[in-house]
């Protein structure tokens, strides 16, 4: 699934490089793109975490590994402030580091709609879209089906198999994994589900979950599809 998300913030709390007594940077839209430059790059295994600087503060944000350099002005919108956020890929706790849902090199945001991915990203998740099928485990339900009778299974306990196209690991305590199937509906072909199994980008997996509407996980990131708490069959 390519994630549809809402993040509505009258404020967000950063922190400067300097360890200054940290200050609001309000974010009125949550349609804003917001223009920041690069000050320091650190790449994690799954994420690029940049220094920034912007509306006169510098602070740290997150998005999924991408290549861009110190001194380049890069954009995001609908980001998600996180407290405390420890990464395990640097061994570095985050007073405070916001997920940012796209950044790109152009303002042209709103043309992207894959969360926490760059640009340089967009050609790689057409394809993968493109040669992927797989047959429904048995007892299962296709994405394609379940983004189609979402209402139905509201709450209920599905069953799908798909290929890993996205992790997210240790965000919120859980894992957040993306399957396809090359099913779709609405032009909504991926599914994202929440786990505390750990898979890897391009398996085939089967998982196990309940069905959740319009979930929201907090500051007013609302997920209109997910499946939770899914175990692997």
């Amino acid at each position: 699934m390519r994630l549809l998300y809402l993040f509505l913030m009258s404020s967000i709390l950063l922190s400067s490089c300097k360890n200054e007594k940290n200050e609001y940077l309000p974010l009125v839209k949550k349609s804003s793109i917001h223009q920041v430059t690069i000050k320091e790059v650190k790449q994690g295994g799954n994420y690029t975490y940049l220094f920034v600087n912007g509306s006169d503060q510098n602070f740290w944000i997150a998005a999924s590994k991408t290549d861009v350099q110190v001194g380049e002005t890069v954009y995001f919108k609908d980001p998600m402030l996180m407290n405390d956020f420890k990464s395990e890929e640097l061994d570095k706790v985050f007073e405070q580091i916001l997920f940012v849902q796209n950044i790109s090199l152009s303002p042209q945001l709103e043309k992207l709609s894959i969360p926490l991915d760059s640009i340089h990203t967009v050609k790689k998740e057409g394809e993968l879209k493109e040669n992927i099928k797989v047959d429904p485990a048995p007892g299962g339900i296709t994405i394609g089906d379940l983004y189609k009778n979402q209402t139905t299974y509201a709450n209920k306990k599905v069953i799908v198999r798909g290929k890993v196209v996205k992790v997210n690991n240790g965000i919120m305590d859980r894992n957040w994994v993306h399957l396809k199937d090359g099913t779709s509906n609405a032009g909504k072909s991926d599914l994202t589900f929440t786990t505390l199994k750990d898979v890897k980008v391009g398996d085939i997996v089967t998982l196990e979950g309940i069905v959740a509407i319009d979930k929201e996980y907090g500051k007013g990131y609302v997920y209109p599809l997910i499946v939770e708490g899914a175990a692997i069959k």
